[in-house]
């Protein structure tokens, strides 16, 4: 007669089905690359440390469904967020850990380059910080005389359709930093990957 497990341990008779799934995605992760896994595999990875005992596929997948990339997912406002099960405040702020991760290395990519030498990289960079952004907001980029980023911040953020704008703080900013150009960037909550640019130039 097979002995009975030991009560005293408090370990399960059998080893959870999740845990080899997830040893198969870090493997694929780390040996492939990320470009190896799905959208939905990389929200699994994410949720492992938020979700240590329980399988993240469902999640992951009902995430996707919900806000269609991954990129949506993890700048989705808090509130809808939580409208989907299962998720919780340890979920919630792992997927902000990684949107805020997103947006300093893009950040930092930016400010090494020499100069924004595009409007396609202006916009790349504007969707990353702010795209999903659930209230409008007015952010400034500050340029030197080769275009490069001396500096991105937040001026005003509004409701989700109105945000307030104060020219005066505006060009008083510009001279602090001894600007020569600026970008001024405003969102559209209502339309999450739209996003308006509008260029000045100092003399």
């Amino acid at each position: 007669m097979p002995a009975k497990p030991d009560a005293s341990t408090g370990e399960p008779d059998e080893t959870p089905h999740y845990h080899g799934h997830r040893e198969r995605v870090r493997e694929r992760f780390y040996a492939a690359g990320p470009d190896a896994l799905t959208d939905y595999e990389l929200l699994e990875m994410a949720l492992f440390a938020a979700i240590p005992r329980r399988d993240t596929k469902p999640l992951a997948k009902a995430l996707l469904k919900k806000f269609g990339s991954f990129a949506e997912v993890v700048h989705a406002p808090v509130a809808r967020l939580r409208e989907v099960e299962g998720v919780k405040d340890a979920s919630i702020n792992q997927l902000k850990l990684l949107a805020a991760a997103a947006g300093r290395i893009a950040k930092g990519e930016i400010k090494r380059s020499i100069a924004l030498s595009s409007w396609n990289d202006v916009i790349a960079y504007c969707r990353t910080s702010m795209a999903f952004a659930d209230k409008e907001q007015f952010r400034l980029l500050f340029l030197d005389k080769r275009n490069q980023l001396i500096a991105d911040e937040v001026q005003q953020t509004g409701t989700v359709d109105h945000t307030p704008v104060y020219p005066r703080e505006v060009i008083k900013r510009a001279l602090e930093l001894s600007a020569t150009a600026l970008i001024l960037v405003h969102n559209h909550p209502t339309r999450p990957t739209s996003i308006t640019l509008d260029h000045a130039q100092a003399h």
